[in-house]
């Protein structure tokens, strides 16, 4: 070691951190340019249609989703569909709003498989309150 070896490390460091994926990902924006929502917490879309996936073992349930195409990119994506019988507030080519189900790095969660959305609100009224019953579902 010589008395400028620091600066050969701190230049060996800076060059040798492209290989590391997340400081990559991080610096280059990469997630933001592959996301759907585009780095928005939030999306507006349109529902085509109505569906059910299968969840991953050991469970056997259909879980309720639908297929949502984004307003603001035309992107499509399957979104969840969360509540007791609250497939029945979601028609075809109704307004729905969609954030993320929150899964460990952006991926899906719980049992799934490919779904990363979940519906917060149909036609600008929460979801939770039309399952519940506190309010009705308004006509667009």
């Amino acid at each position: 070691m010589g008395l400028k070896s620091a600066i050969k490390k701190v230049n060996e460091r800076k060059k040798f951190r492209w290989k590391d994926r997340k400081y990559k990902v991080k610096t280059l924006n990469l997630f933001a340019k592959s996301d759907p929502l585009q780095g928005a917490n939030q999306a507006k879309g349109i529902v085509l249609s109505k569906m059910q996936k299968e969840a991953k073992q050991p469970n056997s349930a259909m879980r309720k989703c639908c297929k949502v195409q984004l307003t603001k990119n035309g992107k499509q994506v399957t979104a969840f569909i969360p509540g007791n019988l609250a497939q029945k507030f979601v028609d075809e080519h109704d307004e729905i709003m969609i954030q993320r189900i929150g899964g460990k790095q952006g991926r899906s969660k719980g049992d799934i498989p490919g779904v990363r959305w979940e519906v917060i609100k149909v036609n600008d009224q929460p979801l939770a309150r039309l399952v519940s019953g506190k309010i009705e579902k308004g006509r667009r």
